[in-house]
């Protein structure tokens, strides 16, 4: 059953809440997807209550079931964090495992650096390597001020064949999927972004999970994002890339090993 937590400037956030096991696994979903189409429909709600887990499961401002705001204002990843803890607090849960992908991932890592005390382990998906450097050989990295540009612009064409970028092309795509507000992810990209640099990283105080398909050339390996972290550690998915990974039984099977202290650095 869908609930709403109010945000710090009023914003509607959608979430609910499955199972009812002890410990809590808070679940934030990438760009242009929902709770639905990033966790539900690809079996995590199943594999987490399953394994004995509470789940809640938020929808971003500008995403699925929450209010959609068509100016960029409250979209950078530190209101988005806050949106997090609104979440869980309406939830009347103190502390959870947190776990995001992509978009998910980037907010999750601020709610962990920001508040800990409100984060027991964090498990982040669909982002590497290329949220601490630019590789030479990626393509397109979605932390770059000018592909958030271009996808932002991508968001307003009417016909995606019109986009010449290919990656900005296949998330138009992505957005045009039923039942998604273009003009509110438009200015959810143009937000301002604030990667958290390595020194800041490595003083986190909690385990950290960091998984991406091998083909996913958006984000690099998990590698050096896990190991930046104090305590990190990496799962690669083979065959995947950031659009297929989000399922894989891999990425399923790491996160609970991780959730059960069985997954070492």
């Amino acid at each position: 059953m869908t609930q709403f937590a109010k945000a710090f400037d009023g914003v509607r956030l959608a979430y609910e809440i499955v199972g009812a096991g002890d410990e809590t696994v808070m679940l934030v979903h990438g760009f242009g997807s929902s709770r639905f189409q990033n966790w539900r429909d690809t079996g995590w709600y199943d594999t987490l209550t399953g394994a004995g887990y509470r789940v809640v499961a938020m929808d971003c401002r500008g995403h699925g079931e929450s209010d959609k705001p068509h100016t960029t204002p409250g979209y950078g990843h530190d209101e988005m964090a806050n949106d997090v803890l609104a979440v869980l607090s309406d939830a009347g849960i103190g502390t959870a495992h947190l776990m995001g992908y992509s978009m998910g991932g980037f907010i999750a890592i601020h709610v962990l650096m920001k508040h800990p005390e409100r984060v027991r382990s964090l498990s982040i998906g669909g982002v590497g390597a290329s949220y601490l450097d630019s590789p030479a050989n990626s393509r397109d990295r979605v932390a770059d001020p000018k592909v958030r540009a271009e996808i932002a612009d991508a968001m307003l064409a009417e016909d995606p064949a019109t986009v010449a970028n290919a990656t900005a092309r296949a998330f138009r795509i992505f957005a045009g999927q039923p039942g998604k507000d273009r003009l509110a992810l438009a200015a959810c990209m143009r937000a301002p972004t604030k990667n958290l640099p390595r020194e800041v990283l490595a003083g986190s105080t909690r385990r950290v999970l960091v998984v991406c398909g091998e083909n996913d050339d958006l984000t690099g390996g998990p590698g050096p994002l896990a190991a930046a972290f104090a305590d990190g550690c990496a799962v690669t998915v083979p065959r995947r890339d950031h659009m297929t990974a989000v399922g894989d039984k891999i990425y399923k099977q790491a996160v609970l090993e991780f959730l059960r202290g069985k997954l070492a650095s």
